[in-house]
């Protein structure tokens, strides 16, 4: 299953999870009426001089009413939870106790853990979320939260940095990043927003109770508390009937979830030791995966292995049993546990940061490839290794980052100096225009940035074109960090600079559009949300929009656009479809074009982004402003594109 099957997949299970939530929210209104019925007999009975208890006839306009009641009550609760959730992945790391781990950390333990989910968001194309640290938990665990790739946090606790050697690691941040691409970390939110809805009846029947107990000991209470006191505690009956609900309903949307993610991570990393390792150390160690926090109930279905224990583990286990996940990866296990306390952290960590997987002359090699065709390859294979890289990609990543001159780098991880990285980056190569942007920034930036562009500048001025993604990959956690005031000021300069080269540049305009689709969500909290249900039809002059200013970029004339835009249109499907005049073409209107072409059904994305392709390697030959055009493209299109060699 790729990555936009299980984007698809993901829509079908959300229609499940409404299916299951309607069955509960309905056994809760028969319940409920039921408490209405009997609770006001007995009010009934306790007003009369008659004895015992006299039910009520219930018609249906009482009924229809106790309805409404309820699920207004569970709409309310569900909404008002997903309010607190809207901040994302944040919110939920916070509620765990989760503290966010700084770039610039000394620790080994968490530089290790650092580097192995930077490796991986480039590998992945994506900029490597926050990670927090949940610094109290001595189990091994770990969960992925947000809605999106851009709003995404990792957790770990603090067991999984102590007790996993860097490959267990790996496999534990592939599997997380696997609940990123397929859609999970969504319908994880969706269902602790649900899920909350359907307990609320219990917590206002525990409400109730409290001061119907305290009346119904004073004297002067009336004949009414006892009624009061019974419907309190049906309400708590009812709420314990919701967590029952509510754990079954995590246990059938989980379990199989679990199963893909650990196959994701073998296939990701092609290391089935790592996970499976990692699995092993859980069985072996004393705290296991448990996580204490009192908030871990509640998201116990996103974590890494089984967090909670309950009476009924069989039956409301959000995941599958460790035995059962580590003999789908590791077939010929012996069925013991890892009970040593070993770690390679140290010796691991400190020969990973010298050793060069791929030299800079290598990487060079890999860049001259281009005029062989060996580019072209790179290029078509990449779609396919969307959401789900391979270790070759991984590799290549990891030569990425330590091909950067340390100084780029080091700048990239900070909030402060980043922005004059980002500045360095947008600058003019023609001297004239790249003295009025320096001018510009020594006059608009933020005190101090100015000079650290100027500082930057000669090893940015010779960095190949191929660092250029990988550097905004890295430096967009850092400018995350930023206050809002200081993002605003940022996002209106590097604008400016790019205003000032007065020509469309693509180059410069990828540059942006993949920053500001990732810090604008953040800051600014716009809607995640993805209609994912346009057909390509409906959209075709979006569709041309897109592929001709890919055609003209990648040709240096009329007719090689011509050829190319073709081809595209053709692997689209869509034939009718004509090449815009390049007058025609403007960044604004591709602004608008992606944003509707964001909404696509899921299998429809993969055809699209392979068009784009198709009009690359038309001619033979992959330009870097052809690569970073198709990053931003896949980008908005929300499909994390893995870089291209």
């Amino acid at each position: 299953m790729n990555f936009f099957e299980s984007q698809d997949r993901v829509h079908r299970n959300t229609a499940w999870l409404v299916a299951l939530f309607s069955f509960a929210v309905i056994s809760l209104i028969v319940m409920t009426n039921l408490l209405v019925m009997v609770a006001f007999g007995y009010l009934n009975a306790e007003q009369s001089t008659g004895s015992g208890v006299q039910v009520p006839q219930m018609d249906w306009q009482t009924f229809l009413t106790v309805g409404a009641a309820v699920v207004g009550v569970i709409v309310v609760g569900s909404l008002y939870k997903i309010m607190t959730l809207s901040a994302g992945g944040k919110a939920v790391a916070e509620s765990l106790g989760g503290q966010l781990i700084p770039q610039n950390t000394r620790d080994l333990n968490q530089r290790k853990l650092l580097n192995v989910v930077e490796e991986m968001a480039i590998a992945s194309g994506t900029p490597a979320p926050p990670v927090y640290l949940l610094a109290d938990e001595q189990g091994i665990n770990a969960f992925a939260a947000g809605f999106t790739p851009r709003d995404a946090v990792i957790g770990v606790t603090r067991g999984t940095i102590e007790h996993l050697n860097r490959d267990q690691l790996q496999g534990v941040i592939a599997h997380e990043f696997s609940h990123i691409f397929n859609g999970d970390m969504r319908l994880n939110i969706r269902l602790m927003g649900i899920l909350h809805g359907i307990l609320i009846l219990g917590l206002i029947g525990y409400y109730i109770l409290r001061p119907a107990a305290y009346s119904g000991n004073r004297r002067s209470s009336g004949k009414n508390a006892g009624g009061i006191f019974a419907l309190a505690i049906g309400l708590m009956v009812i709420g314990f009937a919701g967590t029952f609900f509510g754990n079954l309903i995590k246990a059938a949307v989980s379990r199989q979830r679990e199963y893909l993610a650990d196959a994701s991570a073998v296939q990701f990393t092609r290391n089935p030791d790592g996970i499976a390792g990692a699995l092993k150390r859980i069985g072996g160690l004393e705290y296991g995966s448990k996580v204490e926090n009192p908030g871990a109930a509640e998201i116990s279905h996103a974590f890494f292995a089984q967090g909670m224990s309950s009476a009924m583990q069989s039956l409301f286990a959000t995941h599958p049993p460790l035995k059962k996940r580590i003999l789908r990866i590791d077939p010929h296990w012996d069925g013991s546990f890892d009970v040593s306390d070993k770690s390679d952290a140290r010796p691991e960590d400190a020969k990973t940061e010298k050793e060069e997987p791929m030299s800079r002359a290598d990487i060079a090699r890999k860049v001259a490839a281009v005029a062989t065709g060996a580019a072209v390859i790179d290029v078509m294979n990449t779609i396919d290794q969307i959401g789900n890289p391979g270790q070759d990609t991984i590799d290549y990543a990891r030569s990425l980052v330590s091909g950067l001159p340390e100084t780029v780098k080091d700048a990239a991880h900070e909030p402060f100096s980043a922005r004059a990285v980002m500045y360095g980056l947008a600058l003019d190569k023609g001297q004239v225009d790249r003295a009025a942007q320096l001018q510009y920034l020594e006059e608009k930036a933020d005190p101090g940035v100015y000079q650290l562009v100027t500082g930057l500048l000669p090893d940015l001025e010779n960095l190949d074109a191929h660092f250029r993604l990988p550097l905004v990959d890295i430096a967009i956690p850092a400018l995350k960090q930023l206050s809002l005031k200081q993002y605003k000021l940022f996002k209106l300069n590097l604008a400016a600079l790019g205003d000032m080269n007065g020509r469309v540049d693509f180059l410069e305009w990828s540059l942006q559009k993949i920053l500001f689709n990732h810090l604008d969500a953040h800051f600014f909290k716009l809607s995640r949300a993805r209609a994912g249900k346009a057909s390509p039809d409906k959209l075709a002059k979006e569709i041309e929009q897109v592929l001709s200013a890919m055609a003209y970029v990648g040709q240096p004339d009329k007719r090689g656009a011509e050829q190319a835009f073709r081809v595209a249109a053709t692997v689209m499907g869509l034939d009718e479809l004509s090449l815009l005049a390049e007058t025609d073409i403007s960044l604004p209107a591709l602004d608008v074009a992606l944003d509707k072409l964001a909404k696509l059904k899921p299998l429809v994305k993969p055809r699209l982004l392979k068009a784009c392709v198709a009009s690359i390697v038309q001619d033979q030959k992959v330009a870097p402003v052809e690569v970073e055009l198709l990053r931003a493209f896949s980008d908005v299109l929300d499909c994390p594109m893995p870089p291209v060699a």
